[in-house]
């Protein structure tokens, strides 16, 4: 039996880091424990002091396919290239032409630019196209 599995990014700023990725995944946040009205409701009943409200956050696919993904903040900084990426597959693969994947490539990587996203590079290799990009903290992710 596979057991589930949770993506874990440690970052500055979970919050802003899971909107992020919650737009650029077709996500969704994931909603307050039942009962509540919010986070920060569920989060002020607990106790929890307002300065660490945004120690966590966490977004899951709102048709229950993808992974849970969750945000942790870190002190401490990103030192080089991630051991671990994120591919976002919004070319349609090889049942499409390479122009056509180039230009959804390009598309999406149009959209995810206006989200706070950086392009870092493209690459073409026997056949397949991608572009390596930044999220707002610097983590390298790509869009083939």
């Amino acid at each position: 039996m596979a057991f589930g599995v949770q993506v874990v990014f440690d970052c500055r700023d979970p919050a802003g880091l899971s909107k992020f990725y919650a737009e650029a995944l077709h996500y969704k946040l994931q909603d307050p424990p039942h009962g509540y009205k919010s986070w920060e409701a569920f989060l002020k009943e607990q106790g929890i002091p307002e300065e660490e409200w945004n120690s966590a956050s966490a977004i899951v696919d709102p048709e229950g396919k993808g992974p849970r993904i969750y945000f942790q903040q870190m002190a401490t900084p990103k030192l080089g290239k991630n051991r671990l990426h994120i591919d976002i597959n919004a070319s349609g693969g090889s049942r499409v032409t390479l122009d056509e994947r180039k230009g959804q490539v390009k598309t999406e990587v149009e959209r995810l630019l206006v989200l706070g996203a950086t392009k870092h590079h493209e690459g073409e290799e026997m056949g397949d196209y991608w572009i390596v990009m930044l999220d707002p903290e610097g983590n390298e992710f790509c869009v083939q």
